[in-house]
């Protein structure tokens, strides 16, 4: 049975695959002077909600960010920034600190000189579905979501309302509230972006939103094992194979078949960081005859062999498991 939001709106998909698994979530208890350096960190977003108090997010690329209950703050990319009670002040490494660990993903830091208190919650999720990186990789380096400014997001307020009562009485189960009210913030300012800046109504995110080319993107991403080619994906969407193959390029900003390729090479870069399932068996799944077939299609689109990437990924998470 097909799911009832996701069946007639390629954008609605994309965003219904916005699904996260949470690197760290972190509450966090500052008094001034303070500041803290968070370090980059590859294919995670990092968010921040002050709970109570005032502290500023300053990056290296654009102006100081003043964070004041209220506010929801989304750094897309993972990129290094700090928090500090003003400006300047010298900060701390995240991972130098001693933090109180609650659970595995789960903890409490502490930080600074006794002056006034300003408490936040703060984490870092990763995408797991191809569409859900692909979209996240559109996004600004900074979404700041002021949910007084938008009468429409009302319960915004009232979700980091609770998201502070929870993080001050640390009852039974206080952890998964906070961590699932965290990942629904995140789709929010996302769902926020896509409807407020006008550039995401452009390109690949612009051309879900197209009748037409929409409903192709869908096929290719519902199916991207079947043979596809530019005449059956026209047919799918009731265009000439011309017009298809001008209109997919103009909007998508590449050809379809050279996106399809792209699209089946996201899905096997997501499964091999994810699972440990044999190359062939990802081969078989993508609609590749062979797994040497397919580890040339994979290293000629993403420039590195499938297995030198289950290699990269192992490291990685054992650094983030280690600092944490």
């Amino acid at each position: 049975m097909n799911d009832p939001w996701t069946s007639v709106d390629p954008l609605g998909e994309a965003l219904h695959y916005l699904r996260m698994s949470g690197v760290f979530y972190t509450r966090s208890e500052f008094t001034e002077s303070w500041a803290l350096a968070l370090p980059a960190m590859p294919d995670c977003s990092m968010f921040h909600v002050v709970t109570s108090g005032r502290c500023w997010l300053e990056d290296a690329e654009a102006e100081p960010q003043l964070l004041e209950p209220g506010v929801f703050v989304l750094v897309p990319h993972g990129e290094g920034h700090r928090l500090s009670s003003a400006p300047g002040v010298a900060a701390a490494d995240l991972f130098d600190l001693p933090r109180e660990q609650i659970s595995d993903r789960y903890e409490i830091l502490r930080h600074g000189n006794g002056g006034a208190t300003t408490h936040m919650i703060c984490g870092a999720v990763r995408f797991d579905h191809p569409a859900a990186k692909h979209l996240a990789g559109l996004l600004p380096r900074r979404i700041v979501i002021e949910s007084w400014n938008s009468p429409q997001m009302n319960w915004i307020q009232s979700t980091l309302r609770l998201m502070a009562d929870e993080t001050a009485k640390l009852q039974p189960g206080g952890e998964a509230v906070v961590t699932r009210l965290a990942d629904i913030l995140v789709i929010q300012a996302i769902r926020s972006w896509i409807a407020n800046d006008p550039a995401a109504q452009t390109g690949w995110l612009g051309a879900l939103q197209d009748p037409q080319i929409g409903r192709a993107l869908l096929s290719i991403h519902r199916d991207p094992a079947r043979v596809w080619t530019v005449a059956t994906l026209a047919s799918e969407v009731a265009m000439s194979r011309s017009a298809f193959a001008a209109r997919f390029a103009a909007l998508v900003g590449e050809t379809p078949l050279r996106y399809i390729a792209q699209w089946r090479m996201r899905m096997a870069q997501a499964w091999i960081q994810e699972e440990n399932t044999p190359l062939a068996d990802l081969a078989e799944r993508l609609g590749y005859q062979s797994e040497a077939a397919f580890n040339r299609a994979f290293k000629r689109i993403m420039g590195i062999s499938p297995g030198a990437i289950r290699r990269k990924v192992a490291p990685f998470q054992e650094l983030i498991t280690n600092k944490l």
